[in-house]
């Protein structure tokens, strides 16, 4: 967009002054007078000014000055920003007034040029105001990041303002808590492994001793049925000797009886050879027969007897033997069962201890876990309050690069507004001096100033 300002200055019976700001394209039109003083004080003569608009509002504000009869200028000028370049101060925008000299004569505004006037003027108030809240806000944007990042500095341990230092102190017994948790969580693990090797120890040994003693009550069934063999070929001794007593008895009633019928026989014999011829000596005959029956009865006698010694004193060894076996064998077996028995008792109460052991650590497992669950939603819970203000930051920042933006784009256009209104100011010096040497004249000076448009 350009502007280009052209001043004219004529002189008709007194110093008189037009200026006239135009600008190219066919946008709207306003139409705003401007009131110059004479400078002999013989006349005044108005003339319009015909500003053409395009694409830019401007806020107005009139002020009075000094006419150029009377040695004033300008009188309100730029505000704020430029600390009084015009002898205002500029809060935030552009801002001045063109002032009407006092030489004596009226001011004389024609047609609709005062209300174009008075409307530019409520213009440029406006977008001054708008120009200096705009200022106030970017300062205050300003003072308070200043201060979010002094307290940044200031506290290392805070973020977005909020000071979570108090937590370090809840997050590092946490982790001593879980550290010392893991601890006992791997001695409780060991111990449960240490049982359970010592349950199959146990387990182990109790196995070989049920090895053990079910040979053991395999011996015994087996000397049990000795035993009983034994028993049974005591009993058949026993009777076969009663058999041999009773047979000896029953052969020394024969013998007996036999020895009383030769008796009777050689008595009835001997009377009866008594009248025979001699004969043999049966007595003699019968006494050797007799010796010779006694020494066989005898010999069976003692060889009875003495294989009837033999044999139970063989037995008996082999009672005794046994006895004294199966007593071993029931006193080993007494102290097997009382092993076993603790054994059994020592193997339940391992289990037991397992079980409780099982049991604290599935609870421990549950409890930090249920922890672990609580911490992680308060991580979580930061964790979102964090990208919060990190989202928050990054606006703000957006905002204060965007304010930044418009006031440097301001800058540029008060830049540009105050070197159009010297370069007005230097034609209508030029004009007043053309004024003073009445002579009829006429300078036409034209400032063009570019500028690019620019895109809020």
């Amino acid at each position: 967009m350009s502007y280009s300002f052209v001043q004219t200055s004529s002189s008709r019976g007194g110093s008189g002054i037009s200026s006239r700001l135009s600008s190219g394209g066919p946008q709207v039109a306003h139409r705003a007078a401007s009131v110059h003083g004479g400078h002999g004080g013989s006349g005044i003569s108005a003339s319009s000014t015909r500003m053409v608009s395009s694409g830019f509002s401007s806020g107005g504000g009139f002020s009075s000055g000094g006419g150029f009869s009377s040695g004033g200028g300008f009188g309100s000028g730029f505000g704020g920003g430029y600390g009084g370049g015009y002898g205002g101060s500029f809060g935030g925008g552009f801002g001045c007034g063109f002032g009407g000299g006092s030489g004596g004569a009226d001011i004389l505004l024609t047609g609709n040029e005062k209300q174009t006037m008075q409307n530019l003027n409520d213009r440029l108030a406006n977008y001054l105001d708008k120009v200096r809240v705009l200022e106030e806000s970017n300062t205050d944007l300003e003072h308070k990041i200043r201060e979010w990042y002094e307290k940044q500095a200031a506290q290392p341990g805070s973020i977005g303002g909020r000071d979570y230092s108090h937590y370090y102190k809840i997050i590092e017994e946490l982790r001593d808590k879980i550290f010392a948790a893991t601890n006992d969580n791997a001695k409780t693990v060991l111990e449960i492994d240490n049982a359970r090797l010592a349950a199959d120890d146990f387990r182990l040994k109790f196995e070989n001793e049920q090895a053990l003693r079910q040979s053991v009550e395999a011996d015994i069934n087996g000397l049990r049925r000795v035993l009983d063999e034994l028993t049974l070929a005591r009993t058949d001794l026993e009777m076969q000797i009663e058999s041999l007593k009773e047979e000896l008895a029953y052969l020394k009633k024969n013998h007996e009886e036999e020895m009383g019928e030769l008796g009777n026989q050689v008595s009835g014999q001997i009377s009866v050879e008594m009248d025979a011829a001699p004969g043999v000596d049966l007595n003699k005959v019968l006494n050797e027969m007799r010796d010779q029956y006694e020494q066989l009865t005898e010999k069976n006698r003692k060889d009875a007897e003495t294989w009837y010694f033999t044999q139970s004193e063989q037995l008996q060894s082999e009672v005794k033997t046994n006895v004294e076996q199966v007593q071993t064998s029931k006193t080993e077996i007494t102290e097997l069962r009382r092993t076993v028995q603790g054994l059994e008792i020592e193997l339940q109460s391992q289990l037991s201890m397992k079980a409780g052991l099982e049991a604290n650590l599935s609870e421990i497992e549950c409890r930090y876990a249920n922890q672990l669950v609580q911490m992680q939603s308060v991580i979580s819970s930061l964790e979102a309050q964090l990208a919060d203000l990190r989202s928050d930051m990054e606006r703000q920042n957006h905002e204060y690069k965007v304010l930044m933006d418009i006031k440097t784009h301001l800058e540029q256009e008060i830049s540009m507004y105050r070197q159009l209104i010297e370069g007005h100011d230097a034609q209508i010096t030029v004009g007043g001096s053309g004024g003073k040497g009445g002579s009829g004249t006429s300078t036409t000076t034209k400032i063009t100033t570019t500028k690019e448009e620019r895109r809020f």
